[in-house]
């Protein structure tokens, strides 16, 4: 092969590598019967035009265009997208029915919350986890008023102890977060010890407690209603320090 045919044919291997560097997967063949053409008028240049150059130069250039496009089309093929998992509850999307399940709710292998007491509200926003079965629930997941136990205060006063605070905290986050379209009453109550009218205002002043505390945590206040109920609904003995210390309490309820 002649010099010129020599620099044609490094010409040719030139554009195809140029020519064919953004082809698709499925043009490849294409670029390989670019390359035979122009390796054919690679070898056609010269003085002797000899066919069996020109056919030796057509076999090099698709030889060339085939392989370049092809590995070029290998680079273009996609590694497969890793799976899905929008909530980040471990359950991939295409297979989670529930796909929006909030952070940190624990889920079954559907991606839907669980709901141990079976009572329609899901464990993750349920105050009242351990509902009897068949027992009608509110959309706190409680048949009855929501005891807040262990919210306790200083004695003679509306002031929370630290440990109220603690167990109050969730509460009021849990109905910021899950349930900022509920209405709540809460309720404070005492024991009989002391005057009515006193125990009255005091229960009053401790509901109004637990209210600021739950609006100061991000509670919405045209949600909560605080009404004092004195000594005037007990639900134990009176006459036992036991019973007395149960009729001390604060309640939650669905109004």
């Amino acid at each position: 092969m002649s010099i010129l045919k020599k620099l044609s044919a490094i010409l040719v291997a030139a554009v195809m590598v140029t020519g064919c560097a953004s082809v698709k997967t499925d043009d490849w063949k294409s670029c390989a019967m670019a390359g035979a053409a122009i390796g054919g008028a690679a070898g056609g240049f010269g003085d002797d035009h000899d066919r069996k150059d020109l056919f030796l130069s057509a076999i090099g250039g698709a030889v060339i265009g085939g392989t370049v496009c092809a590995l070029m089309a290998e680079d273009e093929v996609a590694a497969p997208a890793a799976p899905v998992d929008s909530d980040g509850d471990g359950v991939v999307d295409g297979l989670d029915e529930c796909p929006t399940t909030p952070e940190g709710a624990a889920v079954d292998s559907k991606g839907c919350a669980l709901d141990s007491d079976d009572d329609g509200v899901a464990d993750y926003k349920d105050q009242c986890p351990n509902s009897a079965a068949g027992a009608v629930v509110n959309d706190l997941g409680c048949a009855k008023p929501f005891v807040l136990e262990g919210v306790n205060f200083h004695t003679n006063s509306a002031e929370l102890t630290d440990t109220a605070k603690s167990i109050l905290l969730p509460i009021a986050t849990a109905h910021h977060t899950h349930h900022g379209d509920v209405d709540l009453l809460i309720s404070g109550h005492t024991d009989s010890l002391g005057a009515e009218a006193y125990n009255l205002s005091l229960s009053q002043k401790r509901a109004e407690a637990v209210k600021a505390f739950m609006i100061s945590n991000g509670c919405d206040a045209a949600k909560l209603t605080a009404v004092g109920q004195g000594e005037s609904q007990p639900v134990a003995d009176n006459g036992t320090k036991e019973g007395r210390a149960t009729n001390r309490r604060v309640e939650l309820t669905v109004k």
